[in-house]
């Protein structure tokens, strides 16, 4: 917008009053074909555009969505961004992305959104604590958690089906003859790497298997050094199950640089099919979360609760696939 360029200016050039040049700019606001063409022609000439901030303060709620996200780190998250930008931007809605140290989100946090009347929000890899949640209930703001759930069920949730992902991985790796194996799990703290753990090691038990469990933080430097110390105490398994494919990466990163032969002296399956996971220098094995599905889901649910605030809660599980490669 032009500087110093008002509904005010728009209204005279178009000769209308300001009230009518608002009106066109309002969603459902009753203006004749023939005033909303006056006030669009003054405002391309002018140079002018609505202020969108301006208008939440009047009407309550903004068309902006509030995106809250910490693994910014994780490669994962960054396609999930843009996944949900472009899906939002389709349904005349905006992004506004908030980044968090915490993993559990406080009220600090969520402040900003407030502040600016976000109609939704989506929350991806943090959890949610008390104080946070009695206000989205109280200001009925429609609350996604994405690739996270928490136990209460007090808001809706969409997933991948960590649980049977995690299963049909093990299952997989006994098929291979694997009888010694590593979980590198992600904060424990997190509902994903919980499932993922308990899909996995469920499958295991009953059956010959030296199973053990390592944890780290779903970074690259985690998996490397989680495998550097296991190598070292000269623990080296058939097979790696990793919570994510950052860390995953990290872990044949390790192997190589001990000159260990993958598949041949160990396999490695990570989880998310991260784009670099298929980069020729790692060809990683992995379960691909149907992040596509996911967000659709996730946007189809806060336009119905837009349309009509309900407050439904229950958590959203949608399958995957194991991708195979080079690494088992």
């Amino acid at each position: 917008m032009k500087q110093g360029v008002t509904a005010k200016d728009v209204a005279k050039l178009a000769g209308v009053s300001q009230s009518s040049v608002s009106r066109v700019y309002f969603e459902g606001a009753s203006v004749s074909a023939k005033t909303k063409e006056k006030v669009l022609a003054a405002a391309q000439e002018l140079g002018y555009r609505p202020n969108e901030f301006a208008r939440s303060l009047i009407t309550n709620q903004s068309k902006i969505i509030g995106l809250v996200m910490k693994g910014v780190q994780n490669p994962f998250y960054p396609q999930v961004l843009k996944l949900f930008t472009t899906s939002l931007k389709k349904h005349g809605y905006s992004v506004l992305f908030i980044y968090t140290n915490n993993d559990e989100i406080q009220k600090d946090d969520i402040e900003i959104l407030f502040n600016y009347n976000v109609a939704g929000v989506v929350i991806t890899d943090a959890s949610l604590s008390l104080s946070v949640t009695e206000d989205f209930i109280k200001y009925q703001i429609p609350l996604v958690l994405f690739n996270r759930k928490i136990d209460n069920n007090q808001f809706y949730s969409v997933c991948c089906n960590n649980f049977e992902a995690s299963k049909k991985i093990a299952e997989y790796l006994l098929s291979m003859g694997c009888t010694k194996m590593i979980y590198i799990s992600g904060n424990e703290n997190t509902s994903t790497s919980r499932e993922r753990e308990k899909g996995f090691s469920a499958v295991l038990q009953g059956e010959e298997v030296d199973y053990q469990k390592y944890s780290s933080d779903y970074t690259y430097e985690g998996g490397y050094n989680i495998t550097q110390k296991i190598i070292s105490e000269k623990q080296l398994p058939d097979a790696f199950f990793v919570a994510n494919d950052i860390m995953a990466l990290g872990v044949v990163d390790a192997l190589k640089d001990n000159n260990i032969d993958i598949p041949n002296e160990t396999k490695v399956i990570g989880f998310d099919n991260i784009e670099m996971a298929a980069w020729p220098t790692y060809n990683l094995t992995t379960w691909e979360q149907p992040i596509t599905e996911m967000v659709e889901e996730t946007v189809k649910y806060l336009l119905n609760e837009l349309e009509e605030y309900s407050g439904e809660a229950k958590n959203l599980e949608i399958d995957g696939a194991l991708i195979l490669r080079k690494t088992t």
